[in-house]
């Protein structure tokens, strides 16, 4: 019989937020596989927690996948840990799951502290929609393209303090100075700073405030234009008496008034110029 894997979620702060059955698991099993062994080892040490520890990071996750994968054939236990937060959310570990799904390995997930979640309490919304992107790319071109395919629901990502300060200015330029967006740091920690504003404000507050720390943001979805249903009719009357097609008038209209195209395309099928 193969041993139990277990994927087990750290604090991504305050250490004190550990659940108890993680120390539990991290207690009694055979190996820790981790993101980076002196990271881990401190979570460690607080909590006495004697280990054999070897590390399973992006750059080796292939091959100590297959190490792993040997321990567990052999009947012992192993965890796999990130430096901080859930494994494989913007983490190491995807590789290592495919392994163990080919291998027909049992996975046993332990809920835990996650920066998305912890930060999403914090901001209020509109409706519960998000895209979470990981972190965001670097190059101008490239964020503003994925910030503009998710700009109907409300677009989260990853940045460091060393890029994000430019990366707020590329919103800014692309999306105006009133751009809504939350930007939230050091979560869980003595100094944890959530703050909701215009990109023009938070830009400012930086200026005079340290970047330090991880950084989560989120730039708010698009306010939805209200549709007036006779002002849209107008409308699909026009664009129909020109010769567009009913896909053609959705594509337009639903770009004109920030509505789902699928919508329109209905209005467009059932319009009824005397209605």
């Amino acid at each position: 019989m193969t041993g139990d894997f277990y994927i087990v979620a750290t604090p991504i702060g305050n250490l004190s937020d550990i659940t108890l059955r993680a120390l539990d698991i991290l207690k009694n099993v055979d190996f820790i596989a981790c993101e980076d062994t002196r990271v881990t080892k401190i979570l460690l040490n607080k909590y006495s927690i004697q280990a054999k520890v070897f590390d399973c990071h992006k750059f080796n996750e292939k091959e100590k996948s297959h190490k792993i994968i040997s321990i567990l054939k052999e009947g012992k236990n192993v965890a796999f840990v990130s430096d901080a937060g859930t494994p494989c959310i913007s983490d190491p570990g995807s590789c290592l799951i495919e392994e163990l799904i080919k291998n027909d390995i049992k996975i046993n997930s332990l809920p835990g502290a996650c920066a998305i979640t912890t930060f999403l309490t914090m901001v209020p919304r509109k409706n519960e929609e998000f895209s979470f992107i990981g972190f965001i790319p670097r190059s101008k071109k490239q964020q503003i393209e994925i910030l503009k395919k998710y700009k109907n629901s409300n677009c989260i990502f990853y940045d460091s303090p060393n890029r994000i300060a430019e990366t707020l200015k590329n919103i800014e330029e692309e999306f105006g100075s009133d751009k809504k967006i939350a930007i939230g740091r050091e979560l869980t920690k003595i100094f944890e700073e959530v703050k909701i504003d215009t990109v023009k404000n938070i830009i400012q507050y930086y200026n005079d405030h340290p970047l330090k720390g991880e950084f989560i943001c989120m730039v708010f979805q698009e306010e939805s234009i209200e549709m007036d249903c006779s002002d849209i009719k107008s409308k699909i009357q026009l664009l129909k008496e020109e010769g567009f097609s009913n896909k053609d008038i959705s594509i337009i209209l639903s770009k004109l008034y920030n509505e789902n195209k699928n919508n329109i395309y209905k209005m467009a099928l059932k319009f009824n110029p005397e209605s």
